[in-house]
């Protein structure tokens, strides 16, 4: 009798996410196969209800050409990525859809649309990216932050990075967080600015600048996940070799760890962006099925989340 294969930790994501409504999502420039199939897969899975932006004709060539069947789903004409980007952007702000995915367009192009002053989707909060990563032989999800938007980022960009990475994993894992402020030692030094920085990010949250999350650092890599190099170090804390939210000092360091994970480990990278009116769903050329479907579920499972305060707020 063969045992079943215990599930992973995207199909678990994918399978909570299944059990909410789907919300309607904005879909940009879906003109190549990969970005067209994507969608249309998430939505056969019952993870989003897409709605189609950008030239029709082409979205229906290349359908035909795949053999993808898009049924009744609802295209909205623009007759190039940039206008797709500005029109999907205007239906979030009249109340169209509850998410942005990308298309095939790029992410260059869709975000100068989101974080225009006048007619954008900005809030208080930095827009920044998490990674949500599921690494063979790790017991856990691990998210990493940011490795895509914020360059370099100051302390006050920080705070409101650890603080959509928490309020993520709040909502689709609904537990309490532990985030590890990643530097390259353990040690607080003027030499190494990224480790003032953790300091200052830990205070933030013993005096509720930072909420919903435990936080500790500065972390090195190894001894913020592994358990055996915490205690080496004589650290000890809830955090350090536990760590489920890596924080990286800048995007050439979340970079390089989230696609070392990716090819040395074959973890698989789903990915979000948060801080705007509504999350958004970058995905790859590259990336394989089920990054493409833990990315959509991810983001449904937030909107749900959202959708559940909302209601909360008006009763």
């Amino acid at each position: 009798m063969q045992i079943p294969a215990t599930p992973s930790k995207y199909d678990r994501l994918i399978a909570a996410a299944q059990a909410e409504v789907p919300p309607v999502t904005l879909v940009v420039h879906p003109c190549d196969e990969t970005s067209l199939r994507g969608a249309m897969e998430a939505a056969a899975a019952g993870l989003i209800v897409p709605i189609l932006v950008g030239p029709e004709a082409r979205i229906r060539a290349v359908a035909a050409q795949c053999g993808l069947d898009l049924g009744g789903t609802e295209i909205v004409d623009a007759p190039h990525s940039h206008a797709a980007a500005a029109q999907a952007v205007a239906m979030i702000r009249a109340g169209r859809g509850e998410l942005l995915m990308k298309g095939s367009l790029h992410t260059d192009e869709l975000m100068r649309e989101v974080t225009d002053k006048q007619t954008g989707l900005r809030t208080a909060r930095r827009i920044s990216h998490v990674f949500v990563m599921d690494v063979p032989g790790h017991e856990e999800t691990l998210f990493i932050t940011d490795a895509a938007i914020n360059i370099f980022p100051d302390l006050d960009d920080k705070r409101d990075i650890v603080q959509n990475a928490i309020d993520l994993w709040t909502a689709i894992l609904r537990t309490k967080p532990r985030v590890a402020i990643l530097s390259a030692v353990e040690t607080v030094t003027t030499k190494i600015p990224s480790t003032l920085d953790a300091a200052a990010l830990c205070k933030m949250a013993e005096r509720g600048q930072i909420t919903g999350g435990l936080l500790d650092g500065p972390l090195a890599f190894d001894n913020a996940i592994d358990p055996e190099a915490a205690r080496i170090k004589g650290i000890d804390s809830e955090v350090a070799g536990h760590a489920q939210i890596l924080v990286v000092p800048d995007l050439e360091a979340g970079n390089m760890l989230a696609k070392n994970l990716t090819f040395l480990t074959h973890a698989d990278a789903a990915g979000l962006v948060l801080g705007a009116r509504v999350p958004i769903i970058l995905t790859s050329r590259a990336d394989p099925v089920r990054a493409r479907m833990a990315s959509c579920a991810a983001a449904a499972l937030y909107a749900a989340a959202c959708r559940r305060t909302i209601k909360v707020a008006a009763e």
